[in-house]
């Protein structure tokens, strides 16, 4: 077969050098546009794993790398003056120089023709290759000649950075956060030789230009780096490679690079992409020359497994790693945002902003990292419970994150897990009876902290369902009154009530009977901020709140709360969210209203504050109020995260303790991005932004989710819903699998509680005697790196 390879970079050159040992009958040829052994760049980091990789595809290659290599384990974070340092990463740099020699020499000792200063404008040069591919490059030409089926989506960054040198030689990947009168700058540095460390410095573009580096000329916006950072580089000088590049251009913004697709036919030959011209990920996970190296391996790999099938061959290999990229791109992408947002970090304590940028990917867990560095999180572990009260005894061990107590007003928490309030259908006429008892009162002796009673109406139109619980009767105050007292008795959980209006979503059959579908008969009136029909052609048209609906309701909110309370309550949530009645009010895409209800954000949540104010004036004062919101609509027009920020700070300011940050459900429209805890990004802004305690939702299901997200900050507690219906005693259950033995059960199960720590014991000791790995092995394989 005859290959060739357009760009000489990781990519092609690992490529060529793998086909030609695969078959050294194939005519192979890389066509680079820049000299022999003449390259750009600092140094570039490979984890361990990724050396595995290569030492599986090429043990000759592997050992000149693994012998060019600089190794460390440690990460250290610098903010504020404070240094903190967590070990067991494996992290390999090399110089991208080293690299592409060592891969040039190899392609030369194999038979593979290599080509240099050739600037290929076309595939079409080469009419007689068999095989094209196109590694040319972030900026590739052969992607954007072939965009139509390439489909490139090309999101560009908002922070600019600039790829320097330095001899100053760390000893551990290094990150370096500084504050200056225009904002926040950061650095990456780590060695990559024996003389030389790759020292990149980064600001959101806002920031550059306020510093004026917009302006200055090279030389001077070295200097500039060289005194911001001053104290890290201990006397020695920054470097720029980059001669050809002058004043600020030495500056730029990341561009993620997506293809939907990455095989074009020409009518000839099929053009793949490869490397940086099919893919980017950002620098601050240190992938880009991985990927390209893994692309290289995947498609020699499926080409021998083909071996008379290119076109099944291509077809296996855009499949198999437009997989794995994309999951590295959501990483990336993760700790892309995290970089670009700094500012919303600093003010956390120097210990938690350290952990946040350790797992700010969440390719890391609470648990990866322990694998990783056992006495680093044992010791953070203790910093987090000392905040929150308490000390472990000498005999105990570490209390993980999600069993540290939580005060709110005059409220203590066991821990920081929250049953979901959770739609059940099954009250008549709205009383909550022998059903909730048995619900909720399994789930408060499951070990949560805080047991969520489902969304409860304010009054019989304000169901969802005919199934849906109420509280607009003293009988049905006296109801939930038992199942509290129950509670109480029985268990040390706390308990609490959503209250909540169904507005133009009301009216409608219960799940198993037709979600959102109208009642077949027994139609009651909706009322929502404007009219609405939730399902188009479907749902019961509401009618526009008037006055005097806005003063029944509020006053229903009201009298329900007062109730509530009596029934011995010891937490109250308002929903204002999943475009029920109130949240019908929040977002512009069902507020069509001209008065002073409708408009903007402050209009629109002028209502849903009257009916906060109302309630807070009848509940208790040492009681906790939160508010649940929806933080994106998911939808263009809707509310988005930026608005979520700003509708936290106006229900904190009306006296909000806490933001339940939920998302959604406000129009059938509605496009979310779904994935393992794919909300809590929206409870850590509004958190960290609009500086109130956030409960996170929304695909939490493990033990070492709700410990990753309350160790970095991301929210104050964790809401756990479909986990808890498949078993109530979830959090019990989470604190044996990850052997956290002093937490208390109910006296009755005590004896399934040895039984069953007894068993996942044995079956992690079989798990790690089977696997025979190493603690760092065993976190890279659960990473998939």
């Amino acid at each position: 077969m005859n290959i060739v390879c357009i760009g000489g970079g990781p990519a092609g050159l690992y490529f060529a050098l793998l086909m030609k040992q695969q078959n050294p009958a194939h005519e192979i040829s890389v066509v680079e546009r820049n000299r022999p052994y003449d390259t750009f760049g600092w140094g570039v980091v490979f984890s361990d794993q990724t050396l595995g990789n290569l030492q599986q595809a090429d043990p000759n290659t592997a050992a000149q790398i693994l012998d060019a290599f600089n190794h460390w384990d440690d990460i250290e974070v610098n903010i504020r003056g404070q240094k903190v340092r967590s070990g067991g990463h494996g992290f390999c740099g090399i110089g991208r120089k080293r690299l592409l020699n060592i891969l040039q020499h190899r392609c030369e000792d194999v038979g593979v023709n290599l080509v240099f200063e050739t600037d290929v404008q076309s595939e079409e040069a080469f009419p007689d290759a068999d095989l094209i591919i196109a590694c040319d490059g972030l900026n590739s030409r052969i992607r954007t000649k072939y965009a139509q089926t390439y489909q490139p989506d090309i999101d560009t960054r908002r922070c600019r950075f600039v790829w320097l040198g330095t001899n100053k030689l760390f000893e551990a990947f290094t990150f370096a956060f500084e504050e200056t009168e225009h904002g926040w700058f950061q650095a990456h540095a780590y060695r990559y030789d024996d003389q030389t460390s790759t020292f990149i410095v980064e600001t959101p573009e806002d920031v550059w230009l306020k510093a004026g580096l917009d302006t200055m000329e090279k030389e001077d916006a070295i200097a500039f780096c060289e005194k911001l950072f001053a104290k890290y580089l201990d006397g020695h000088k920054l470097m720029s490679n980059a001669a050809h590049l002058r004043g600020s251009a030495q500056w730029i913004k990341f561009p993620r690079v997506v293809c939907n697709t990455w095989v074009h036919h020409n009518g000839r030959a099929p053009v793949v992409l490869m490397g940086d011209a099919a893919h980017t990920a950002h620098f601050s996970i240190g992938s880009g020359t991985k990927l390209a190296l893994e692309d290289a391996i995947e498609l020699s790999h499926c080409i021998g497994k083909h071996r008379d099938d290119l076109a099944a061959a291509l077809q296996d290999y855009e499949a198999v790693r437009s997989v794995e990229v994309l999951r590295i791109q959501n990483a990336a992408r993760n700790s892309t945002e995290w970089f670009e947002n700094v500012a919303r970090y600093v003010n956390l304590p120097s210990e938690q902003f350290a952990y946040s940028v350790l797992t700010r990917s969440q390719r890391i867990s609470h648990e990866n990292l322990r694998l990783r560095d056992k006495d680093y999180v044992e010791q953070y572990e203790d910093w987090i419970a000392e905040r929150a009260g308490v000390q472990r005894a000498p005999t105990q061990t570490a209390i993980p994150p999600m069993f540290t107590p939580f005060k709110l007003r005059g409220i203590t928490l066991k821990n920081r897990v929250v049953v979901s309030p959770m739609a059940q259908y099954s009250c008549v006429d709205g009383q909550p009876a022998g059903y909730h008892l048995v619900h909720l009162g399994a789930r408060a002796m499951g070990g949560a902290g805080l047991v969520v009673a489902e969304m409860t109406c304010v009054s019989p139109d304000a169901r969802i369902t005919p199934g849906c619980p109420g509280l607009w009767n003293t009988e049905q105050r006296d109801g939930w009154k038992e199942i509290v007292d129950w509670v109480h008795d029985h268990s040390d959980a706390k308990i609490g009530l959503q209250l909540g209006h169904a507005g133009a979503k009301g009216s409608t059959r219960v799940a198993w009977e037709g979600i959102d579908q109208p009642l077949e008969e027994g139609n009651w009136p909706l009322i929502s901020a404007s009219p609405q029909q939730y399902l188009d052609g479907i749902s019961q048209w509401s009618h526009a709140m008037t006055r005097a609906d806005m003063d029944r309701v509020r006053d229903d909110f009201v009298r329900s709360a007062r109730w509530a309370a009596e029934a011995g309550f010891d937490w109250l949530e308002l929903h204002c969210a999943h475009g029920y009645l109130l949240s019908s009010f929040i977002s512009p895409l069902t507020n069509l209203r001209t008065d002073e209800y409708g408009g903007s954000l402050e209009n629109r949540l002028r209502y849903p504050l009257e009916v906060f104010h109302a309630v807070g004036e009848v509940w208790p004062q040492h009681l906790p109020m939160s508010v649940r919101v929806s933080a994106h609509d998911w939808v263009e027009g809707g509310i988005t995260p930026d608005d979520a920020v700003q509708i936290a700070r106006m229900f904190k300011a009306a006296g909000a303790d806490m933001i339940d940050c939920s998302s959604g459900q406000v129009s059938k429209k509605e496009k979310p991005v779904y994935g393992r805890m794919f909300q809590t990004p929206f409870s850590d802004r509004v958190r960290n932004e609009a500086g109130i305690a956030t409960i996170a939702v929304g695909a939490i299901s493990e033990a070492d989710h709700v410990n990753s997200i309350i160790a970095a900050g991301r929210a104050d507690l964790c809401a756990v819903a479909r986990p808890h219906l498949a078993n109530p005693a979830w959090t019990l259950t989470e604190a044996a699998k990850i052997g956290y033995l002093d937490v208390e059960w109910p006296k009755q199960y005590r004896a399934a509680k040895v039984q069953l720590e007894r068993n996942l014991d044995r079956e992690r000791t079989l798990a790690a005697q089977g696997t025979g790995l190493s603690a760092l092995a065993q976190a890279n394989r659960a990473l998939g790196v």
